[in-house]
């Protein structure tokens, strides 16, 4: 594992450079293009040097990308991601935030589960109904790393930048608790009755979204305390929110609670109240400085990966029409599942559509959808369900993600 992380690493070093001086692309979207060219000559070796064909593949395959994002570097990025976010102006928008990223997400689940359970039938694949909400669960949560990746490149008003931020950052963590959920569903159908099964999925959702939010709290306050004792010491400043972090996801591993939601609530409570934002002081500068650094190196690694893997997959003429009809399914959803919290809610805004608008092609999907469809075995469809999320997720961030910016500007201008 070390061996081929350490070779994505210098390949996401190499493409950044190259990115950075030639492309000038958003950071994300340049590696995952160069990635995706650089698939192109190791497919053709195939057949003329297998040998490095092999050592390719194995590298994507040792480097676990499942394993490697939802249990590793996942923490790292929400953390880093939820340090720099303003508390007060998310507090301004927190019934937004709520709605989108609890009530959303199950609206799209349903909705993108249902088109595409049909959508897959008119095509001649099968894909049993809990199959399809599984990919409904797993889509629908937008990526915090990708939309904040692609947000810091997009000019757009803070209120609005916020409430994508906000709720990518909280909705991935529901997404897990509603894909856990239906994962339960399609495990214990014929063995546990439906008051059973409704028990077990609200305990669930207890354990993991509730006690991941106030754990989070807990080691937030702890690292916090720490930091807050030190006056002259940036570096063991650093050090306490690298333990935050690292030891604070083992421990919700440990007592089962949700780690994402830990790690965002730790990362804004830590960030606002030692004001990273402001750069005064020592502490300040070396825990921003650090965590940007951070944030950057594992966002290069994740969509280097996304990119590199995709030669794995053989995708077909039916998987392909269905990959994207669900674009159009996900995008459907993703307005309807804004539309609808939102229209319950007050708003300043004279056109509140151009809000939603925004915010539906503002919904990047990313890694964590492709590390759940990893998830899946075959007995789950995992194999058709992997080729449709890597469709969607490609359309995601290279279109959706290049043209958001001047979306913004054509609604608002």
């Amino acid at each position: 594992m070390f061996e081929s992380f350490s070779i994505i690493f210098t390949i996401s070093a190499l493409f950044s450079y190259i990115n950075y001086k030639w492309l000038k692309l958003p950071t994300t979207i340049g590696l995952m293009i160069l990635s995706l060219i650089l698939i192109v000559p190791i497919t053709l070796s195939k057949t003329v040097f297998p040998e490095f064909y092999k050592f390719f593949c194995d590298i994507i395959v040792n480097a676990d990308f499942k394993t490697l994002l939802l249990n590793g570097i996942l923490s790292f990025l929400l953390f880093a991601g939820a340090l720099h976010v303003n508390l007060a102006a998310l507090t301004k928008e927190k019934k937004s935030i709520f709605l989108f990223a609890t009530l959303g997400v199950l609206i799209s689940t349903c909705i993108v589960g249902i088109l595409t359970f049909f959508g897959a039938q008119l095509i001649g694949l099968e894909l049993p109904f809990l199959h399809a909400l599984l990919f409904g669960a797993l889509i629908s949560p937008t990526d915090p790393i990708a939309v904040m990746a692609i947000l810091k490149e997009a000019n757009i008003a803070e209120s609005l930048g916020i409430k994508i931020e906000g709720e990518s950052l909280f909705n991935d963590g529901i997404g897990v608790v509603v894909f856990s959920g239906i994962l339960l569903i399609a495990a214990a159908t014929g063995e546990l009755s439906n008051t059973e099964i409704g028990t077990e999925i609200g305990l669930l959702f207890l354990e993991e979204a509730v006690g991941g939010l106030f754990y989070g709290l807990v080691i937030g306050f702890l690292g916090l305390k720490c930091i807050q004792s030190l006056k002259e010491n940036p570096q063991l400043a650093v050090m306490i929110t690298l333990a935050v972090v690292m030891g604070g996801t083992a421990g919700a591993f440990l007592m089962e609670v949700s780690a994402p939601l830990a790690m965002v609530v730790a990362g804004l409570f830590i960030g606002n109240k030692i004001h990273v934002n402001e750069d005064k002081n020592p502490i300040q500068k070396a825990i921003s400085s650090f965590w940007e650094i951070l944030d950057d190196v594992f966002n290069g690694i994740l969509f280097v990966l996304i990119g590199l893997a995709i030669h794995l997959l053989n995708i077909n003429t039916s998987y392909f029409l269905l990959g994207i009809f669900a674009i159009l399914i996900v995008l459907l959803a993703r307005f309807i599942s804004v539309f609808l919290p939102y229209s319950l809610l007050k708003h300043e805004e004279t056109k509140p559509m151009k809000t939603v608008a925004v915010l539906t092609w503002g919904g990047l999907r990313g890694g964590i959808s492709i590390a759940l469809a990893l998830s899946l075995g075959e007995e789950l469809s995992g194999d058709l369900i992997l080729h449709i999320t890597y469709i969607i997720v490609f359309f995601s961030i290279i279109v959706q993600g290049l043209t958001i910016g001047k979306v913004v500007k054509k609604i608002y201008s």
